[in-house]
Formats: structure tokens, C-alpha cells, sequence
């Protein structure tokens, strides 16, 4: 299969794969249907551009983004082009008038495309890209005074809307166990949580309620159903020593190590090149 080299991420993530691509990539095996439940910016579902695939995340806001990119990305291009001219005028001020949206009873009535414009424009002029809520869901990170911006990534955002109208891809807003349970075997999952975090210096507040280890180990749980179905998993996450623990039943579970540079950290020790784990349930 020939692949369109501009279905890629269309935003800055952090936590996202592209520097990771090659290397997960040699560890994911022949599927029917690709399942990636915690997709973020997407850069492994976009590596592979599957024909058949389930996409989920808990971010609402973010799983509206990519339903306008494959249903109105016409409309969405000009709603962004709007809001780069509008920031070329007013940089901070139109960012944080942007950003209150949420704080707004009218947020709600707003088209699903406005708020993925929204979400795209905040992304892409934010600082450092870092995709962050409070305790109530409410978009928090301050403005990034970046000089001319790519606000509006038009053949990106055209390429990913054919790829996902050429194949079939379903876009649900679930919890992980839920978005894979019609997984079955022949297919393959890749899960990429928010990593496990034991000082609480790694970056997890892509939602408001946060991945404790109580829902670490329900992932791990849900991984072990999977596996018991003769579904395939693949799956990242820091390497630290309640992860490994977790995942220590080599009978299930196999677990390689590889190195990434982070460069979003509460911690500044542990910004740069940091182990990780991948973590697959066959040998």
C-alpha cells in the first residue's frame, strides 16, 4: 500500500510517537483491524493509514477535531484561516479570548466545527504546544508567543480527511475498555496511556480526572481480556518500576525498552532522553 506522506499529526501532543514511529512500528504485526484507544495527535495511526480502524479517546474536544477534519474540513480550514489573521492582529489578546470559550454557557451551542478550529488554534499557538486542562476540563495553558505560526495546515487537513473517507474508520469518545471490545483475534491494539507518573513530573493532564494506578491496572486488566481473546497488544509507557511490576508475567506478557527525548516535564532532570517501555502480549 502506497502511503500519503501528508496524513500526519496535525497537532503538537505531548506524549505523542513521531520520533517513536520506526521503532514501534518493527513490533506491530499483520491485523484485520487496527484499535488504537488512546490516539492523541495520532502519529502511529497516521504511520500506518489501516483500511480498517477503531480510534478513541476521552478527550471530547479532541475526538470532535478529527470528526470535523473527516465531515467539514472545508468549513474548518476557513474558520482557522479566520483565526490565523486574527492572531497575526492581535496575538495574545484573540488567544485568550479564544480560550475563556469554555468557561462560556454558549460554548455548547457552538458547531463542532468551531470547536475543533478552536482546539487547533490553541494547539498550534499555546505554549509549547502542551495540550492542558484543570480539575474542571477547562483548556489552561497560557499563550506561546511563537513568531508566524502554522495555525492552518490546509493539504494536511485535506489529506486526512480523504484518508479517513477512503477507509473505514470509526471515531468513538469511550473508555478504553469499552472502545476495544469488539476487538477480536486478527485484529491489534496499541495502547498509549497517559504514562504512569510516580512523582507526578511526567505530563498527564490531557483530562481532568487524570490515570492513577487504579487505572493503570484496569488497563492492564483490559490487556490481559484481550490477550485471552487471541487479540494482539502493543503497549508504551514509562519504564518504572510499578509498570514493570504490572506487567511482569513473562508467561503474558514481553517487555523491550527503548529511549525517547521528552521535553515537557514538571521535573527538568527528567526532560531529554528518558527509558520507556513497549510492552506486547506475544512472544
Amino acid at each position: 500500500m502506497v502511503k500519503n506522506k501528508l496524513v500526519k499529526p496535525f497537532l503538537k501532543w505531548a506524549g505523542g510517537k513521531r520520533q517513536l514511529v520506526d521503532e514501534i512500528s518493527q513490533y506491530i504485526p499483520r491485523y484485520k483491524t487496527y484499535y488504537e484507544p488512546f490516539v492523541g495527535a495520532g502519529a502511529i495511526l497516521f504511520s500506518q493509514q489501516p483500511h480498517r480502524a477503531v480510534i478513541n479517546d476521552l478527550n471530547t474536544q479532541l475526538c470532535i477535531t478529527y470528526r470535523a477534519i473527516r465531515d467539514n474540513v472545508e468549513e474548518l480550514i476557513e474558520i482557522l484561516k479566520i483565526h490565523s489573521e486574527q492572531n497575526a492582529l492581535l496575538g495574545s489578546e484573540h488567544y485568550y479570548k479564544v480560550r475563556e470559550m469554555d468557561r462560556n454557557r454558549d460554548f455548547n451551542n457552538l458547531k463542532d466545527v468551531e470547536k475543533a478550529a478552536r482546539l487547533i488554534y490553541l494547539n498550534k499557538t499555546c505554549y509549547n504546544g502542551l495540550y492542558r486542562v484543570n480539575q474542571q476540563g477547562l483548556f489552561n495553558t497560557p499563550y506561546g508567543s511563537y513568531n508566524n505560526p502554522s495555525i492552518c495546515e490546509e493539504s494536511v487537513l485535506r489529506a486526512i480527511c480523504k484518508y479517513f473517507n477512503s477507509n473505514d474508520v470509526t471515531i468513538t469518545n469511550e473508555d478504553f475498555a469499552i472502545a476495544t471490545e469488539s476487538a477480536k483475534k486478527g485484529d491489534f491494539v496499541y495502547f498509549d496511556p497517559p504514562y504512569d507518573s510516580p512523582n507526578s513530573t511526567n505530563f498527564t493532564g490531557y483530562q481532568a480526572n487524570g490515570f492513577d494506578h487504579q487505572e493503570q491496572t484496569r488497563l492492564m486488566e483490559t490487556m490481559s481480556e484481550l490477550t485471552e481473546k487471541g487479540v494482539k497488544c502493543l503497549l508504551s509507557n514509562s519504564a518504572t518500576e510499578f509498570i514493570e511490576n504490572l506487567y511482569s508475567d513473562d508467561k503474558m506478557f514481553v517487555i523491550e525498552y527503548v529511549e525517547a527525548t521528552r521535553m515537557i516535564n514538571s521535573d527538568a532532570s527528567r526532560r531529554g532522553k528518558v527509558k520507556e517501555v513497549l510492552i506486547r502480549n506475544w512472544k
